[in-house]
């Protein structure tokens, strides 16, 4: 059987560079590809060689983020990325200004959450 795997998730930023910019300095991570995008948008991908982050604004300016994504239907809840050294991510999420909160062990892993500017939630998990 051809099983699927996830290639990228876009969703919509005020600022895809700056996004992409946080995201490569905490996760190690690379801008792929940038340019226009639909409806006179523009996108950047940022992520590593097999998947990525598509991060998408508008020609309208900042967009106004919902109140609660987890009670907006198809709305976004977060992204989960896993990483080798929870305690140095956490590190650096914290030298970016960002807050970590609801850290967790759980069966398999270790787990902590942050916020973006946006008001995107992360949630960085470590199986090590």
């Amino acid at each position: 059987m051809d099983f699927g795997k996830i290639e990228h998730v876009n969703f919509t930023v005020s600022d895809p560079k700056a996004t992409a910019d946080m995201l490569c300095a905490l996760f190690a991570w690379r801008i792929r590809w940038e340019g226009a995008a639909i409806s006179g948008g523009y996108t950047v991908h940022v992520g590593s060689g097999d998947d990525y982050l598509a991060l998408y604004s508008g020609p309208a300016g900042r967009p106004t983020p919902p109140q609660d994504n987890y009670a907006q239907l198809g709305g976004l809840n977060h992204v989960g990325v896993v990483v080798a050294d929870l305690e140095a991510c956490e590190a650096r999420v914290r030298a970016a200004g960002l807050s970590p909160h609801s850290h967790a062990d759980y069966a398999p892993g270790r787990r902590f959450y942050f916020h973006d500017g946006d008001g995107v939630e992360y949630e960085v998990v470590s199986y090590a």
